[in-house]
């Protein structure tokens, strides 16, 4: 199933979604820019387009995939973007026409080994497929209150769907001629008012799920979600902590 091919969620997501890809683009520019700048990336699974984006300060062309149209409706253009519709297991580009591939928190929608045999096909001798994720981790910074709704209340009335969350294995990526080649892993944090972060958890795929699939309406979700978390905040801005992971395979 997927969950951002409706069209409010698609829009909650360009809306809600923290800007962390940045972050993440400066660890990636110090292991797969060898010469400064990469000629042209692949931003596979890219959303509404903010990966694809960063990706600016590395890459001279820059395309961003998604199977989603509703996604990519929300993209920002830009001369040196150009966004196209299509699966992750079957990219409509030429062999080795890629020097680096990126995919930001959307591995565990893929079907990995189709989706493996195409960035072996995609990417030139030498070139790089980085996974990155940014995970959310229900914590406040300056108080543990979260923490203990996120975990008893939230969790509880809204479960996280099914998806593939096993870990790619060195293995398997070798299997397919790709090149486990170290990782990174940073913690960053990230300021919300209380009505921010009930936007940024209204894209969030157990909420999607609830919303989409008929089981509450959008705005009981909205005024559930704000009234619960406003006794939780001692400022108008409060600080949460998110952990973002980085893994680097290269095409032999």
């Amino acid at each position: 199933m997927n969950y951002f091919a409706y069209p409010t969620a698609a829009e909650r997501y360009a809306k809600g979604r923290p800007y962390f890809h940045p972050l993440a683009i400066k660890k990636i520019q110090a292991i797969c820019c060898e010469s400064g700048r990469i000629d042209r990336a692949l931003d596979v699974g890219c959303g509404t387009g903010q990966s694809s984006v960063a990706l600016l300060e590395i890459a001279e062309e820059i395309v961003g995939l998604d199977s989603s149209a509703e996604m990519l409706s929300h993209a920002v253009p830009h001369e040196r973007i150009r966004f196209v519709e299509a699966r992750a297991e079957k990219i409509p580009f030429a062999d080795a026409a890629f020097g680096l591939m990126t995919v930001a928190l959307a591995l565990h929608w893929f079907e990995q080994q189709k989706f493996l045999v195409e960035a072996h096909r995609l990417l030139r001798p030498g070139g790089w497929l980085v996974i990155y994720n940014d995970g959310f981790m229900g914590r406040m910074l300056r108080s543990n209150d979260y923490e203990v709704w996120n975990r008893e209340q939230y969790l509880v009335r809204y479960p996280t769907p099914a998806r593939n969350n096993q870990r790619l294995a060195d293995r398997d990526a070798l299997e397919y001629g790709l090149v486990p080649s170290g990782g990174d892993e940073f913690i960053h944090e990230v300021e919300f008012s209380p009505e921010e972060l009930v936007s940024y958890l209204l894209t969030q795929t157990n909420v999607i799920s609830a919303v989409e699939m008929g089981r509450e309406d959008l705005q009981s979700v909205a005024s559930w979600l704000l009234k619960s978390l406003r006794p939780l905040f001692t400022e108008a801005i409060e600080t949460f902590l998110f952990s973002c992971q980085i893994r680097f395979l290269r095409r032999k």
